[in-house]
């Protein structure tokens, strides 16, 4: 559940929160596509630094 408040309307929760700010939604939009679809790491490896580094912040994983 989002901190902040997010405009009503249909769709995923994110897709509303990009939609405050559009141009940030596309930036956020071309890393995430580089790192799922550019990825030197095999996905198993990827999760699993990614799980670490939720971890070290204190993150919910």
């Amino acid at each position: 559940m989002a901190r902040i408040e997010i405009p009503e309307g249909e769709g995923h929760e994110m897709s509303r929160v990009w939609s405050i700010a559009p141009h940030m939604g596309e930036g956020v939009h071309a890393l995430s596509k580089a790192v799922y679809e550019k990825s030197g790491l095999p996905v198993r490896e990827r999760e699993a630094a990614r799980m670490r580094i939720a971890q070290l912040n204190a993150c919910d994983i």
